[in-house]
């Protein structure tokens, strides 16, 4: 079996574009992935195009020989766009691998461990405050409107959420992201009274719509710094979150947070590899570490688990992407033994679904674990087509 064609697909999803990575074989098995340029990443196409011009014609199964010899070809300019590039390659070539065998992507890796994995709403709310029309939901305009929403989260069977800062106070609401350069409050990141006090709002006003037994998660991004993370979290210890979850680039000071706070902490979806997560764990940085498999790759993220596990701490995937990162970060969920929790975005843009041949299945709370072969579905060409990016 040789590498025949690589071929990057792209299309419309809304506010950003969804990115799938097609490897054909010259025995008519063909590998899919998923990527994303929309999250800082701008050029990974290029790149990805670039490392795979090595591998047309070579025999895509032998895939830790393939994963070390594009980290040894990009080794003096690790991580970022060539991780993220190497990781769009590799998890095509896995699901080729794995189709060739006759066998889904978690026998690869000795599972599955749980045919069944909870899952949680993300970015709930989220982009009901700013994309609505385009999820086509009613928007997000006020506190009662989150308390409406929180009924919906229950009665889907969703066991818990996670949701953003939302600020309700000026002409239109808007979600609070001076991390990302999307709102005020940047580039000093402080929190204030007014920023704390609607976040405490919002938790109240979903606790009033899901009831008492739906579990919060709340992520804070790269919006302050570790006086005004520690701030932020002891003010809101009353609502017994699940997790907060945030980010730095420093792992002495994420784990000088965790320490200062009584609430778990989740952090790390932005590393690359075992040799970025090492530092956090050894300095016991967080209670869950988020790894995000797009960017790291199945074959590294069941590594970083494996560490992670000598560590006793729990993982998550970071999986805010279309359904083939699902599957992609379901695998993975199912090869480890130290699983948290699944993120999923549940609102998005309505052909979400027609972009791959066989959709997740989520049941009370809990996603379905495909057996097919491979990743369990492939994508639908056509109704990628349909939707040409922006």
């Amino acid at each position: 079996m040789k590498i025949s064609k690589i071929t990057d697909l792209h299309c419309d999803a809304g506010w950003r574009n969804f990115s799938f990575l097609k490897i054909e074989t010259d025995e008519g098995v063909t590998g899919y992935s998923e990527y994303n340029e929309s999250y800082g990443a701008r050029g990974l196409t290029a790149v990805i195009q670039g490392l795979a011009e090595g591998l047309v014609g070579r025999d895509p199964r032998p895939v830790t020989a393939l994963n070390a010899e594009l980290y040894a070809l990009t080794r003096a300019s690790p991580g970022g766009l060539n991780q993220q590039a190497i990781a769009a390659l590799i998890n095509a070539l896995v699901d080729i691998k794995a189709k060739a065998l006759g066998i889904p992507v978690f026998e690869l890796f000795g599972g599955p461990v749980r045919d069944k994995l909870r899952v949680y709403w993300s970015h709930c709310g989220s982009y009901r405050v700013s994309h609505a029309d385009t999820i086509g939901v009613e928007p997000l305009k006020c506190l009662d409107d989150v308390v409406t929403l929180g009924r919906q989260v229950a009665a889907q069977g969703f066991t818990a959420l996670k949701t953003n800062i939302f600020l309700f106070d000026e002409n239109a609401p808007f979600m609070y992201m001076p991390g990302f350069n999307r709102s005020s409050g940047g580039p000093e990141v402080n929190p204030s009274k007014r920023v704390i006090g609607a976040l405490d709002d919002q938790l109240s006003a979903f606790r009033q719509g899901t009831g008492p037994n739906v579990e919060f998660l709340l992520d804070l991004n790269y919006n302050f710094k570790t006086e005004g993370y520690i701030r932020v979290a002891r003010a809101l210890e009353p609502h017994d979150l699940m997790w907060v979850e945030l980010d730095l680039y420093n792992p002495r000071a994420l784990a000088e947070i965790r320490r200062a706070i009584r609430t778990p902490l989740a952090s790390c979806e932005s590393l690359f590899g075992v040799r970025d997560f090492r530092d956090y764990f050894e300095n016991y940085a967080m209670d869950v570490a988020i790894i995000d498999v797009p960017w790291n790759g199945i074959v590294e993220a069941v590594k970083i688990a494996a560490m992670a596990e000598a560590y006793e701490v729990n993982v998550a995937p970071h999986n805010f992407y279309g359904h083939m990162s699902t599957l992609m970060s379901a695998h993975f969920c199912a090869s480890v033994a130290n699983f948290r929790i699944m993120e999923i975005d549940i609102d998005d843009v309505p052909w979400k679904d027609d972009l791959v041949t066989e959709p997740p299945v989520i049941e009370n709370g809990h996603l379905i674990l495909p057996t097919g072969p491979g990743w369990g579905a492939d994508l639908n060409e056509y109704a990628i087509r349909a939707h040409p990016p922006k």
